[in-house]
């Protein structure tokens, strides 16, 4: 399976869109995402200036040996399902974990990438456990399955304050400036921020269920899901999908 260079789309101007998968071609599959999530997707400021990624990488496998075209939007995390429900994009691929309340509103291919959950915050901050989050403020991508998570420790952590963003650079750049104290992101995205930038740390925290891996939303009752199920199982079998793991995340994957 040959990967090919896809036409890529920028811009919330997907939600302006009127024709099914926001595009006319029945043979090109409009793809949502949210480019701010390295190494899944994310785009290559300074060269190429297009969203490159895991999940790109694999999208983009998929659709060609479908033999569709495959046309890549960029939107906020939190917009992701609306488009999808609205029939304005095809699928979903955001390394996105398929929660029962996302289930409610999308069909799900099988997980395709499990991680876990990092908290990250600065180096001299002195925070190593949960507990130490106690009176801290706790940022977490609006939307993410991470806010669940944000939720429970603000339950079991006396006094702790969870804010949301739309974007995780913008996480980052509250730690930063000092406005957070910490955020949780998935662990493959923190690790990749704090191999950037000396001044961050971080811990794990632990897998717990099924849907900490990621897979792709469609709409319900897609016709897509079984067909990209086929060539997940096929990427599995052939060893390619290990391929694109190794080339994006070193060949670590978290278990």
């Amino acid at each position: 399976m040959k990967l090919k260079s896809v036409v890529l789309s920028i811009g919330i101007a997907v939600l302006g869109l009127t024709a099914c998968g926001g595009n006319d071609d029945s043979n090109t599959l409009v793809m949502g995402t949210s480019a701010d999530y390295p190494p899944f997707e994310y785009i290559e400021t300074g060269e190429s200036e297009e969203i490159i990624g895991f999940d790109i990488d694999l999208a983009n496998a998929i659709t060609e040996e479908l033999g569709y075209d495959l046309e890549v939007v960029d939107m906020d995390f939190s917009s992701l399902i609306p488009a999808l429900d609205a029939e304005r994009v095809d699928f979903v691929q955001a390394g996105m974990r398929p929660t029962a309340e996302r289930r409610e509103n999308a069909d799900f291919s099988e997980i395709y990438f499990y991680g876990a959950h990092m908290i990250v915050t600065s180096a001299d901050s002195g925070i190593e456990t949960i507990e130490d989050l106690e009176g801290k403020t706790l940022g977490v991508q609006l939307g993410s399955i991470q806010e669940g998570q944000a939720d429970e420790i603000a339950e079991e952590v006396p006094d702790v304050t969870v804010e949301s963003r739309d974007r995780i650079p913008e996480l980052i750049q509250e730690i930063n400036t000092g406005r957070f104290d910490a955020a949780i992101v998935a662990d493959t995205v923190a690790e990749n921020y704090m191999e950037n930038e000396e001044n961050l740390t971080g811990f794990t925290l632990p897998n717990e269920a099924e849907e900490d891996g990621n897979a792709i939303a469609f709409q319900k009752g897609s016709d897509l899901v079984e067909e990209f199920n086929e060539v997940i199982q096929e990427m599995k079998d052939n060893g390619e999908l290990d391929e694109l793991i190794m080339k994006w995340f070193d060949g670590e994957q978290p278990q």
